[in-house]
Parts: structure tokens; C-alpha cells; sequence
């Protein structure tokens, strides 16, 4: 996953607690908590297709593990995806779509040279740096607003996002030696 997506979003007057704090329907979370879920599921959906892509045009005999990595991570990252629009629409609100997000992920978009592993590499710690970022806000804006759901959700993701950091170091420290 990765790099900040902006979202169009607009705050609802009629989203404020008495305390003064912006509220999303019901008071359920805040409307951080929300921004952050749909910045959250617009970069998984741009990963998925970088990831998608990478693994499609990745060629040579040194680039097959990443290749399959890739290709596994697709279903996993489409699965945090699926996980962050069902809690969106748990919230009374909706996914970002292809209209709502302009795609951020500078370094993880296909080398010219399709045998450049290691940039692809690069991209997907870059991406997975942003990710790990992403769900820290998002458990820290959860545990703020009381919202155990959505900080539950980003726990279990952050541990997938972190894993994934953990195997593409190895990668990285293979093509470096």
C-alpha cells in the first residue's frame, strides 16, 4: 500500500458533537476516524493495481519470488480493502470510487527496464512504509473517538502491512549482496 491518497471529502455541519468535535452519523466515530479509513482503502486499491501490474510485466530468472510475492499480496491487500469499505459502510458512510482519490504511488509504478527488480522493491517498502503509517493514525484517531471497531481493524492490518515491510527487507537485502 501506499502513498497519501487525497480524498475529496467534506465535513457535514450536522456531524459535531456538543463537545465540538466533529462526529460522523450517530456519533459512531469521528470524521478522522473516516478521512483515514477512506485514505486507507483508495491506497489499497492503488496498490492492488501497481502490485497487479509489477507482477505482470517483472521479467527474468532473479525476478520470479518477488513476482509471486506480488501476486500473493494482491489478494491480501484487496481483502484490507474489502475489510475498510465494509467498516466504512458500517459507519453509514461510502468507499471511496475511482472519481474520489488521485493515485499517489510515485515510486512503486513500473520500471522502464522490465528486469529492474530492486525499484520495484523500493516501491513496495515505500508503500508499505506509507501503510504502516496510515493504520498507526488511523489506531491512534480510532482509540481517540472510542471506536474499538475500526482500531481492532487497523491492528489486524498493520500486522499484515508490517509483515509484508519485513519480507520485501529480506528482498531488498538479496539484490544488495
Amino acid at each position: 500500500m501506499g502513498g497519501r491518497t487525497s480524498l475529496n471529502t467534506t465535513l457535514h455541519p450536522d456531524h459535531n458533537d456538543k463537545d465540538g468535535s466533529d462526529r460522523t452519523r450517530e456519533g459512531m466515530t469521528s470524521q478522522e476516524v473516516t478521512d483515514l479509513l477512506k485514505e486507507a482503502y483508495a491506497d489499497e486499491i492503488e496498490t492492488v493495481m501497481n502490485y497487479l501490474t509489477n507482477s505482470i510485466i517483472l521479467e527474468g530468472v532473479s525476478a520470479e519470488e518477488v513476482k509471486e510475492s506480488l501476486e500473493a499480496d494482491i489478494q491480501e491487500e484487496l481483502g484490507h480493502a474489502e475489510m475498510l469499505g465494509q467498516r466504512l459502510k458500517q459507519l453509514d458512510e461510502r468507499p471511496p470510487a475511482s472519481y474520489d482519490f488521485e493515485a499517489r504511488q510515485e515510486s512503486l509504478q513500473p520500471p522502464e527496464d522490465s528486469t529492474d527488480v530492486l525499484s520495484v522493491i523500493d516501491g513496495v517498502l515505500d508503500a508499505e512504509e506509507n501503510a504502516i503509517q496510515t493504520y498507526r493514525d488511523l489506531i491512534s484517531a480510532a482509540t481517540e473517538a472510542d471506536d474499538p471497531v475500526t482500531e481492532d481493524l487497523a491492528v489486524t492490518v498493520l500486522s499484515d502491512e508490517e509483515a509484508h515491510r519485513t519480507e520485501f527487507r529480506g528482498f531488498k537485502r538479496e539484490y544488495e549482496t
